[in-house]
């Protein structure tokens, strides 16, 4: 179990700092294909395909990590199955603190983001 908790929690970081970086390739190679990016932004609810969420991402500039952000970023709650995993994190970006639902599944490849449901703290 510890090599999956490992393995999840490099993919919950490189989520993080594909983010932090405006690294569009970086969430391409952390979501599942399929995966969709669902929540609330300002009151607005939206709806992205990983494409939409990685060219959202990567123009975002300077990045976060170029205007020398401080990083927020905690793994509030990790579930994890034999497949399937579910994370609880709480991170910012652009210039909001998130809480994100991560669920996970296991492929051939390794543990991949397949859907991520957002709302902004208050």
């Amino acid at each position: 179990m510890s090599n999956e908790i490992e393995a999840i929690n490099k993919i919950l970081n490189d989520y993080y700092n594909s983010m932090y970086c405006s690294d569009g390739n970086l969430v391409r190679k952390t979501f599942h294909q399929d995966a969709k990016i669902t929540g609330y932004l300002n009151g607005k609810l939206l709806r992205q395909s990983v494409e939409d969420f990685a060219s959202f991402v990567e123009n975002q500039i300077p990045s976060p990590k170029d205007k020398n952000d401080p990083k927020i970023f905690e793994i509030i709650r990790l579930e994890i199955g034999d497949t399937t995993a579910v994370a609880k994190v709480r991170d910012n970006y652009i210039e909001n603190i998130f809480i994100d639902i991560l669920s996970l599944i296991k492929t051939e490849s390794g543990w991949l983001i397949y859907n991520k449901l957002f709302e902004q703290e208050k």
